[in-house]
């Protein structure tokens, strides 16, 4: 694909940096910068989603360095799939933050969003370890800007909470990198996955040591327990349109695990052996788990979409901890969904606040403006999303990890179906409380169409994903095994053939 590969990173940048100059007092071309260059990126996101699908991982080399020596990116499956997820969630939600005004709240809300929109594509095509921190940073630093847009004392408050708990992540992700540095002499994935190979025996328990700290910083950014603290307040006070956003930012995490446990540290490697998904696979049971019960116990509407958010990273992260091809297939379709599903409860959640749609105790609730049946038919939808109901995919994505979880179905079935039946008692009180306890006058300014577009076009993603369940879930399988057996990828890296 030649230079196309790093455009998904060079043109956010370049019009990130273009909007800061020249339209800073220009509302309207900030919107058309930003709109245009986030659907040439989605354009851009299918032609090499497309080109992946049929051929092998395909290497890009900055400065015409090889590897493992220059910085390089790589297209394969897995980062073709995640960036044509983000490019079609953040097109439709940046509609939608246009819709409702929330881009006009702050001075510089497109830079960031476009700025952010590197990162993130950033860290899911590099090649190398410390790239993928500095991506990391890049995105996180967007982030915290778009995390405070609108301003607040609550908002300011929980962005310094979110800023404290990811820079000691980054501290411990400096670490990791530091110690793998000091004992193999590179940061190039592919070429870690091959030295480790002949990893002598006195270093073996450095490596151990890089390996959970690794999987330390990715649990943080995944919000897994008991790493998960900055999430409901961080989320819950964002801007609804940037929550949606960070719906794909938790799945960064997931996928730096599924990269680096499938490749750097798999389960069959003598240094770390299955040390990884011990570690993971409990603290993913209990983060669904404390997900569940938050969904239940929540007091308001945001704070039940950001536990709702918690109990899908401990599904989607009880499958990657098996680290096989089943396991990463079925973590990849359940990641696809509950991106999807969580932009939605969000966006919706965004637009039933703007109407006095908050709070979810009786009492309160109960004098709570009179919603318009739409908007109780799509919070029925989300909750069936949520949740993990038929027909849409969340039900289909949970049998898929089911399925890939049998050999401990013992202990982990009951967590997985008990959490489901938690969420829908939760998502229950909430629309009982919401729409049929509610007694107030309608809401001055009825709901619109184009503010209830976007998350009804979230819904009809949400089935198609259902009704495609076959041929995608198929295309998941052969991304997994790509996953499991990286030869290829390695090749790619070894050979240093790119643009």
């Amino acid at each position: 694909m030649g230079h196309l590969i790093i455009a998904p990173v060079v043109l956010p940048a370049l019009l990130a940096g273009i909007t800061l100059l020249v339209a800073r007092d220009r509302p309207w071309l900030a919107r058309a910068l930003a709109g245009a260059g986030n659907a040439a990126l989605l354009v851009i996101a299918l032609v090499l989603f497309n080109a992946a699908s049929g051929a092998g991982p395909e290497l890009y080399r900055l400065g015409d360095w090889p590897a493992p020596f220059g910085i390089v990116l790589v297209l394969d499956r897995l980062s073709a799939l995640m960036l044509l997820l983000t490019a079609g969630l953040s097109m439709a939600v940046l509609l939608q933050a246009m819709a409702t005004g929330w881009d006009r709240r702050g001075a510089h809300f497109h830079a960031l969003w476009l700025f952010q929109l590197m990162g993130l594509n950033g860290a899911f095509l590099t090649g190398d370890a410390f790239n993928l921190f500095v991506f990391f940073e890049v995105l996180l630093i967007a982030s915290y800007g778009l995390m405070v847009h609108g301003g607040g004392g609550p908002r300011i408050r929980a962005g310094l909470h979110y800023i404290a708990v990811n820079l000691v992540g980054s501290t411990l992700f400096l670490f990791a990198l530091a110690t793998i540095y000091s004992v193999m002499g590179t940061l190039n994935m592919a070429d870690l996955a091959v030295k480790l190979r002949a990893l002598p025996a006195d270093d073996v328990a450095l490596m151990r040591v890089a390996a959970v700290l690794l999987m330390l910083v990715f649990a943080v950014k995944g919000a897994l327990v008991p790493l998960h603290f900055w999430l409901p307040g961080t989320y819950a006070k964002a801007p609804g349109v940037v929550a949606a956003l960070f719906a794909v930012m938790t799945k960064v995490g997931a996928y730096a695990a599924i990269r680096t446990g499938t490749m750097i540290f798999p389960p069959d490697l003598p240094a770390t052996g299955p040390l990884l998904s011990q570690m993971l696979l409990p603290a993913a049971l209990l983060t669904l788990a404390v997900g569940s019960v938050g969904v239940l116990g929540a007091r308001s509407l945001p704070r039940l979409a950001a536990y709702a958010a918690i109990a899908s990273m401990g599904t989607a992260f009880t499958a990657i901890a098996g680290f096989g091809p089943q396991a990463v297939g079925a973590a990849l379709y359940y990641m696809v969904h509950s991106t999807l599903a969580a932009a939605f409860l969000f966006l919706l959640a965004d637009v039933l606040a703007s109407r006095g749609a908050v709070w979810l105790d009786g009492d309160i609730a109960a004098k709570g403006p009179r919603l318009p049946g739409p908007a109780a038919a799509l919070f029925l939808a989300a909750a069936v999303a949520c949740a993990g109901l038929p027909p849409l995919s969340g039900f289909i994505g949970k049998l898929f990890v089911l399925q890939a979880t049998a050999p401990q179905a013992a202990w982990v079935w009951p967590v997985v179906l008990g959490g489901s039946f938690l969420m829908i008692l939760g998502f229950a009180r909430a629309g009982s409380n919401l729409f049929w306890k509610a007694s107030g006058p309608a809401p001055a300014r009825p709901l619109g169409l184009q503010e209830l577009a976007m998350p009804g076009l979230f819904l009809v993603a949400l089935a198609a994903l259902s009704v495609l369940a076959g041929p995608v879930s198929d295309w998941m399988a052969v991304t997994a095994d790509h996953l499991v057996k990286p030869d290829a990828y390695i090749a790619a890296n070894r050979l240093g053939e790119g643009a």
